[in-house]
């Protein structure tokens, strides 16, 4: 079934009558993350209503062209689509679910796609809730980071059916360069984070093995490039080295701000392992990770988290 005869079969009178019209946007949640997408939403010719406690974040999003609303249902009122970009499950648990949740006042029909980074149990909590009433729920966290977000060249990992995902998919690739379909409910949460596992892992072998390569006396430079040529090449060379300098408009290279902040990498590690427990998978290289990442975001939980380089040279997150 197409997206275009999804949008015909479903009772909501306010889906869109042919697949180039463009559906209103409810956008909940306009962080580091949230405010750059919904303002590619925008910049793609959406017409937005968009929802955040914060002041200073709404009136970005209002100079931008959305309108602002008071409450996620007023964000809501008169749009085919909702978008959430929330901290935790518990935050999106508060939107969605109850008698004040929002999806007890959405029309059937009505395309919510989730992209917080949650456990894969609470997506598949709301993504029941919401098809018992019709909605079509997806859960799409993201990978790609700020700059991703700036950029418009996110990948999104979804989660739902097929049909929703179709309905989703033109939506998703105005904020995103790759748009997967992982799955059922919940299929999009777990392969972030195994992703997220990943790169914690990444991240934290990496700074160490430029560190005791700068503890022998070499140039972090130089050593980045020989890996970087080498079979220990990985996406954190690439693209997000974690020595300050190394390389430019990367987060270790401004005091380790803007990017991922560590806090999240840790969310995101401990989604990671409570998973792993439930399903009793053995991930020590994961549990490893975590334990670096805790002990690190004590005091350094709102910097990038790159800055794990920091645990290894404390000098250079002074």
């Amino acid at each position: 079934m197409s997206a275009t005869e999804t949008a015909k079969s479903n009772d909501d009178s306010r889906a869109p009558a042919n697949g180039k019209a463009k559906p209103n946007i409810a956008f909940i949640g306009l962080g580091n993350m949230g405010a750059p997408m919904a303002e590619n939403l925008l910049k793609a010719g959406y017409t937005l209503s968009v929802y955040d406690l914060s002041a200073e974040a709404t009136q970005r999003l209002q100079q931008a062209g959305a309108r602002v609303a008071d409450s996620p249902k007023a964000a809501a009122d008169n749009a085919q689509v909702v978008i959430s970009m929330l901290p935790a499950g518990k935050h999106v648990h508060s939107v969605y679910l109850g008698d004040k949740g929002l999806l007890s006042d959405l029309p059937k029909g009505t395309l919510v796609i989730d992209s917080s980074t949650i456990a894969a149990d609470d997506a598949r909590t709301v993504a029941d809730a919401a098809t018992k009433l019709g909605i079509d729920f997806l859960d799409a966290p993201v990978s790609g980071g700020t700059g991703g977000a700036i950029a418009g060249s996110l990948t999104f990992i979804v989660g739902g059916s097929t049909e929703a995902f179709a309905r989703a998919e033109p939506i998703l690739a105005t904020m995103g360069k790759n748009v997967f379909h992982a799955g059922d409910h919940g299929a999009g949460q777990v392969a972030k984070i195994c992703n997220n596992m990943l790169l914690g892992i990444l991240m934290a072998g990496t700074a160490e093995a430029i560190n005791l390569g700068v503890k022998n006396g070499l140039d972090p430079k130089v050593l980045s490039d020989i890996m970087l040529q080498s079979s220990g090449r990985n996406w954190t060379l690439e693209v997000y080295n974690p020595y300050p300098q190394v390389m430019e408009n990367v987060p270790s290279s401004n005091g380790y701000k803007g990017g991922f902040m560590t806090k999240l990498m840790q969310k995101d590690l401990n989604l990671a392992m409570k998973n792993a427990q439930d399903i009793e998978v053995d991930t020590p290289m994961g549990a490893k990770a975590t334990e670096l990442y805790e002990a690190h975001t004590v005091e350094n939980g709102d910097k990038d988290f790159s800055s794990i380089m920091g645990r290894y040279d404390r000098s250079l997150l002074s």
